[in-house]
């Protein structure tokens, strides 16, 4: 689910999260990415501070056929490679690959914005255990026109999907806890010209809503995927014990 998640990155958010990076760099497998910037921006620039945050919980299915006691638990699910690409929510992708061994670059669909198109393209790592999954973007950028692309310089993104899971009173949930920041620098007229709270009041309402969408859609989208691993599952043991 390309929710999910810590994310680092320079960027803006769509949907899902995104992040610019015009250099990026592994030094070791499952560090940081490093993100450097050609042209940094001016830090005397204003600058407007946006947050969106969502929590949700929602009751897991039981699994248990009884073949040995076999009960399919979603931490198994979310390690097994048909979780990890519901977690990145890669039917909604043009395309993904692997980094690493937990770190994938995503491509989505070009998108529409203003008179100009950019492709987002974002590096997300998947850690999960048998406790939680925690999905971070790495870096983000738009692949466009020179414009577009110089627009990457001018944000900074921070994204992180944190889900666990628990039992009460015999029955599990899933909970997942959604939080996103940006910081947009403001360098064009007339919004510098403007109260840095005439960005953050209208922007932040924007992100709310964003997220309060996403989220509980890409959950359901979640359950179904791990509804049809677990029969695939099934119809595995059932050729092997007819």
């Amino acid at each position: 689910m390309m929710l999910t998640i810590k994310w680092h990155g320079r960027g803006q958010a769509a949907a899902p999260f995104l992040l610019k990076s015009n250099h990026s760099f592994f030094r070791k497998k499952n560090e940081v990415i490093k993100v450097q910037n050609s042209s940094p921006s001016d830090s005397n620039a204003k600058k407007a501070n946006l947050s969106a945050t969502r929590k949700e919980r929602i009751k897991l299915p039981k699994y248990d056929h009884g073949y040995g006691g076999k009960t399919f638990h979603i931490s198994e699910f979310l390690r097994h490679p048909s979780g990890i690409q519901a977690m990145l929510n890669t039917r909604a992708l043009q395309n993904f690959q692997a980094l690493d061994s937990n770190i994938y670059r995503c491509f989505l669909p070009k998108v529409q914005l203003l008179d100009f198109e950019a492709a987002p393209v974002l590096d997300l790592r998947v850690i999960p255990t048998n406790e939680d999954c925690t999905v971070e973007m790495l870096s983000c950028k738009f692949e466009g026109s020179e414009i577009m692309e110089r627009q990457n310089n001018h944000f900074s993104a921070f994204m992180t999907n944190h889900m666990t899971w628990k039992t009460d009173d015999f029955e599990s949930f899933l909970e997942i806890d959604v939080k996103l920041n940006l910081t947009l620098e403001i360098y064009t007229r007339p919004f510098t010209m403007m109260p840095i709270s005439a960005v953050e009041h209208p922007g932040n309402l924007m992100m709310q809503a964003l997220v309060d969408r996403l989220v509980p859609v890409l959950l359901q989208q979640l359950l179904q995927d791990y509804d049809g691993w677990v029969h695939q599952q099934l119809d595995h043991i059932h050729e092997l014990c007819p």
